[in-house]
């Protein structure tokens, strides 16, 4: 019972990021916005509203998950782009409105369209335009049964070779958080590299025991996702929808929004963590958002992922190994890899002639600075003119693709990386 509790109380704490009003999300009070993100996708919504055209696209996986990407083929000028295309691949708990989010002199996805770049934004399986497949429905077990090795070994390669078959033309490629993790790990594989130019990897994840973020360490310590699993929850919502009332009863409480809050201030308490800002204590403090358009991002509502992928996250965090999703038990893993344990992903074997941006913050939490120096150590044979690294001190895990002055101090040398490759 005490185990269950400890895995009880660790949802509420997750949840608090998401269910507590965005006023605690991230200590800024709600504004109104003029942002409605509704069914009718994207494109609509959030790219032609801004007088860019837009076009939405469709990609099966080979294992039959299909897949959503938006394309910008011009600038708001109207001029068609007559520069390389550009995948842009988001995060865990995001989807392409992260590339999308800020104004467009100050969002990734409108700068490269209007410096003629042919941008395409892509949707991972599971978040909310990419939630179909040939035989399976959401409320499927199955639907949720992959991690980021699937998206490694299945979404990106289809992104990749869709983008390749429409352009004809090599791609250069930007990714976020779990982004760079489904990069380096094709990479090291030799997956994808011959219809990618370039690779710019943004708080790049790897090497994960370095993680000091409160929330994911108590997340991966009580191995809350295995909990949720074993209770049959394979579907992750990080918006509050997902707590069975058999949950509730495991405390005999019920979980309404007055006696939830109750519990988690008295966790933040215990953990000595400031609930009117549970963002800085996930992602590290970042330095630079716009409230409002955090509340925009908010309101598209954050992005569903399989438990199982944050079951292999939560491996990632606690024994610090890069390998293949770990089943717990040695017949298990030999049954599904020919061995007793979890095949291990090496970095090293990433082609040093590969040209990689790679950006991390200072005060990010979840790409912490340590890890990203054993990553580099990683890539140490990497050649010196095909490796381009930038330290952002002030910057945490969001800054990264919603802070205010992005553009100047990591999207312009952006541009200049994918204009010299």
């Amino acid at each position: 019972m005490a185990n269950s509790v400890v895995s009880l109380v660790s949802i509420a704490l997750l949840f608090l990021t998401t269910t507590q009003g965005k006023t605690n999300f991230h200590g800024i009070p709600s504004s109104v916005t003029d942002h409605d993100f509704h069914v009718d996708g994207i494109c609509e919504t959030a790219v032609k509203t801004k007088g860019y055209q837009c076009e939405e696209h469709k990609v099966e996986t080979d294992d039959g998950y299909i897949l959503s990407l938006q394309r910008l083929p011009a600038g708001r000028s109207g001029h068609k782009a007559d520069k390389p295309p550009v995948l842009l691949q988001h995060g865990l708990f995001c989807d392409a409105l992260s590339w999308l989010i800020n104004p467009p002199d100050e969002a990734l996805g409108f700068i490269l369209a209007d410096y003629g770049y042919d941008v395409w934004i892509s949707n991972t399986r599971g978040t909310k335009y990419s939630r179909s497949h040939r035989s399976l429905s959401p409320n499927d077990a199955a639907f949720w049964n992959w991690s980021w090795d699937e998206l490694a070994s299945y979404d990106l390669p289809a992104f990749v070779k869709y983008v390749h078959n429409n352009t004809a033309q090599k791609i250069h490629y930007v990714g976020h958080s779990l982004g760079t993790l489904m990069a380096f790990t094709a990479f090291s594989r030799g997956q994808v590299l011959d219809r990618l130019r370039s690779a710019a990897l943004l708080s790049p994840i790897a090497h994960m025991r370095q993680v000091n973020s409160p929330i994911a360490r108590v997340f991966a310590d009580t191995f809350l996702a295995e909990h949720l699993n074993f209770i049959g929850i394979h579907e992750f919502i990080p918006n509050g929808e997902m707590i069975p009332s058999v949950v509730a009863k495991t405390l005999d409480l019920v979980m309404s929004r007055e006696g939830s809050t109750r519990l988690v201030e008295g966790i933040c308490k215990i953990l000595r963590i400031d609930c009117s800002k549970p963002l800085a204590y996930f992602t590290g403090p970042n330095c630079c958002l716009n409230s409002t358009l955090l509340n925009s991002l908010l309101d598209h509502g954050l992005q569903s992922t399989a438990t199982k992928n944050l079951i292999h996250l939560g491996q990632m965090i606690r024994t610090g190994n890069i390998a293949k999703y770990d089943y717990g038990n040695f017949l298990k893993n030999t049954e599904n890899y020919g061995q007793p344990l979890p095949p291990p992903y090496d970095f090293t074997a990433i082609p040093k002639e590969f040209p990689l941006f790679l950006s991390y913050g200072g005060l990010d939490m979840l790409s912490e600075v340590n890890g990203v120096n054993l990553l580099l150590n990683d890539l140490k044979s990497h050649d010196a003119n095909k490796l381009v690294v930038l330290l952002r001190k002030e910057y945490a895990h969001v800054d990264f693709f919603m802070a205010t002055n992005v553009k100047q101090v990591l999207y312009d040398p952006i541009i200049s990386f994918f204009e010299d490759n």
